[in-house]
């Protein structure tokens, strides 16, 4: 996907001022559309107002000046979605919370693709296009379904067909955007893999997730190391004092693997030697239990 970035100007007002010019030729303003879907604007944030129709009033304090934090610290990773107004006034689509953690953190600008409201099956037609054509990181790609989820109104498998993707790729994709920001920052700039981030992803604590990332910046851990390191941690242990558990057939090991993938969540199997056992899915959310419901109905 093209990240053309730039600030509210003349280059995005004629864009914007073409859509409506062209309104009368289909072909001219789905290929103006499509370029409005790819650029990231600079938009001033005194231009921004609140959706008034939007349903979540109260944001978790706490929550927002982790976010504030992050922000001060990486920038905003995430650009916000606007819908032009007029000229000078922007509403917002998706993101309010992205917008009031920036202003609380002192930015004058944020970065927003901006959309108009009548337009919604050409952005999708030019969202599925650059994901399918271009050459994306993993950050990316979990933007661009994003994206696809808030402004087209898709749910997960609607979009799982629009993309020629399973289910569950797209899901494990979308699930990279409940990281913290410093560690997104770092899949956008490959510092770290997708390997590595889904390993992250079963850990619940913020501060534990940033610890194994640190560890895998300075210590070059592979992938497969920091799964162990991960493994190591939510079990608690502590090097020589943790007690010795049974060991895991190789057969089993590679079942866990195989289920934890296609349900995007982590999967334990427990077997005795006599073939009764138990299985167990981990989710961390109710959104994250009905998409392995949606995965198991299917």
């Amino acid at each position: 996907m093209s990240k053309k970035k730039e600030q509210i100007g003349q280059g995005l007002r004629a864009l914007l001022s073409n859509i409506d010019k062209i309104e009368s030729n289909p072909v001219e303003k789905k290929e103006a559309v499509k370029e409005l879907s790819q650029t990231i604007a600079e938009v001033p944030i005194d231009l921004i107002e609140a959706n008034p129709f939007q349903p979540r009033t109260e944001f978790d304090q706490k929550e927002l000046l982790q976010l504030v934090q992050s922000i001060k610290a990486v920038g905003l990773i995430q650009p916000i979605t606007l819908r032009k107004l007029d000229l000078n006034k922007y509403q917002i689509i998706s993101g309010e919370r992205r917008w009031r953690a920036s202003k609380l953190a002192g930015l004058t600008t944020v970065p927003a693709y901006i959309r108009l409201a009548d337009d919604q099956g050409m952005l999708e037609m030019a969202l599925v296009e650059n994901i399918q054509r271009s050459n994306l990181n993993a950050l990316e790609i979990a933007l661009s379904y994003q994206r696809l989820i808030d402004e087209c109104q898709l749910q997960h498998n609607e979009l799982a067909q629009r993309v020629g993707k399973e289910r569950s790729t797209v899901t494990n994709y979308i699930r990279l955007l409940k990281l913290p920001p410093q560690i997104q920052a770092g899949i956008k700039e490959a510092k770290i893999s997708m390997g590595h981030a889904r390993a992250l992803l079963g850990i619940e604590e913020t501060d534990k997730q940033l610890f194994i990332y640190n560890r895998i910046l300075e210590e070059g851990l592979s992938v497969r190391n920091t799964e162990q390191a991960v493994k190591s941690l939510n079990q608690g242990k502590s090097g020589a004092s943790a007690p010795a558990k049974k060991s895991i057939h190789p057969e089993v090991i590679r079942i866990q693997d195989r289920l934890s993938h296609k349900f995007g969540a982590k999967v334990e199997i427990n077997r005795s030697s006599k073939g009764k056992g138990k299985m167990v899915i981990h989710f961390s959310s109710d959104d994250q239990l009905n998409d392995i419901l949606d995965i198991i109905e299917e």
